[in-house]
């Protein structure tokens, strides 16, 4: 009989090299696709990425899933097995890889915070050295879904290398989820799985956001600020706004959604239409005002629409005069925050608001953050406090003090002190 010999890798001193590149080309038939370490295209992935757009995927998703395997095929390359030749050894050393490997360098100011510091005004950690969590579950999950496009379009690899979840019944346990229920979760984990991170969306507290308000420097970013703090849109779906969605009349403004891509027209604050209406008026004959035109522009010339990078950008700029890292995100999170503590609004009112596909994705704004439980808690104490401190309440009348302190002892309302 022949003795099986287990694969055993050094991931340790494993040296996986940035070949490959995702490239963007422009054609909407598709919009990314991968070029191996070779300079050639991989046939693959162009395949896999085209099933996605006729699925209904958007080119961000595309782009998204295409990097992640970028990553599994270097990894491929470095230890010189082929991606239909790929088995569960080599999904074990490439979970292995992620959470050990340090993410690439990026060019870092000479003062900023050392990775995983936490900011002292937030409170909140800048990103590690390594993957997070999140990020590794995500990279397991891009490369299962392409094997299983393989598999059963074309029958091989024969054995996915990332298996499903341990039970049969886990694959399908919320394939018919009522929204108005909890997800079940299943009951183990997949092999090579990250655990998940509890979500708790931080929100910025009030006061810390009048600063940062105050500490913006034109018409169009406090425009944009208020926008976002009272609808809650992702920043790229306000970003994308066009001119004729904006309409100050209804004080709604339109956003096309980040998963469904429908049009969903968000009740705004009047303010935000003011400080909308200041900084147009601002920019008139500057840019082009056609309904169609782009709501947001760069203030310099030459003007052109404002992106995500440009508007965290300016945002950071902010931030760092305050000395603290919130996010165009966190605005998001805030927004939801204050709607969830207004009780005139229902759970379903603001799953609507934030385009949330299940119900169970808005409820975790109505866990507290840490920062609120700690002011609840000591407020707690400080009312146990005061009502030691009150004085007793005299006695009833018609009791005498002296048959009180027979009964009750010299404490009593109204006794003597011996």
């Amino acid at each position: 009989m022949q003795e099986h010999t287990a694969v055993v890798r050094d991931i340790a001193t494993l040296e996986v090299l940035r070949t490959g590149r995702v490239e963007e080309t422009g054609d909407p038939m598709l919009p990314y696709r991968l070029i191996g370490s070779d300079g050639v295209e991989v046939d693959a992935v162009t395949e896999f990425l085209h099933h996605m757009l006729a699925d209904d995927d958007s080119p961000a998703s595309l782009r998204s899933y295409a990097y992640e395997l970028l990553a599994w095929f270097r990894f491929l390359t470095a230890i010189d097995v082929a991606w239909d030749r790929a088995g569960r050894a080599e999904a074990r050393d490439f979970a292995l890889w992620l959470k050990t490997v340090k993410k690439p360098p990026r060019p870092r100011r000479p003062d900023a915070p050392r990775p995983g510091a936490a900011n002292p005004v937030t409170g909140k950690q800048t990103p590690g050295e390594n993957y997070a969590d999140r990020t590794r579950r995500h990279a397991r999950a891009v490369v299962r879904s392409f094997y299983e496009y393989h598999r059963e379009m074309h029958g091989r690899p024969l054995i996915n290398p990332f298996p499903k979840a341990r039970t049969a019944e886990d694959e399908h346990v919320n394939a018919h989820h009522n929204p108005m229920q909890p997800f079940r979760r299943p009951s183990r984990r997949a092999e090579y799985q990250p655990r998940e991170p509890r979500r708790i969306p931080r929100s910025i507290p009030d006061q810390a956001f009048n600063e940062l308000f105050a500490g913006l420097a034109s018409h169009r970013d406090r425009a944009l600020v208020a926008f976002y703090i009272s609808t809650g849109a992702r920043a790229s779906e306000l970003l994308g706004s066009t001119r004729s969605l904006a309409l100050p009349e209804d004080q709604l403004i339109g956003v096309v959604r980040k998963g469904s891509r429908a049009l969903q027209h968000l009740p705004a604050s009047a303010d935000a239409f003011v400080w909308l209406k200041l900084y147009q008026h601002q920019m008139r004959e500057l840019v082009p005002d056609g309904p169609d035109e782009p709501l947001w522009w760069t203030l310099r010339r030459p003007f052109r629409q404002l992106g995500y990078d440009a508007a965290r950008m300016v945002f950071n700029r902010a931030n760092d005069a305050l000395g603290s890292n919130w996010t165009l995100h966190d605005l998001r999170h805030s927004a939801a925050k204050r709607m969830i503590r207004d009780p005139h609004l229902t759970l379903a009112d603001v799953q609507w608001v934030l385009g949330h596909a299940h119900i169970t994705t808005t409820e975790l704004y109505l866990s507290p953050a840490q920062d609120e439980v700690v002011a609840q808690i000591l407020a707690h104490h400080a009312r146990q406090r005061a009502e030691r401190e009150k004085p007793p309440a005299p006695p009833a009348p018609g009791y005498r003090p002296e048959v009180l302190e027979a009964l009750l002892g010299p404490s009593a309302p109204g006794g003597g002190n011996r």
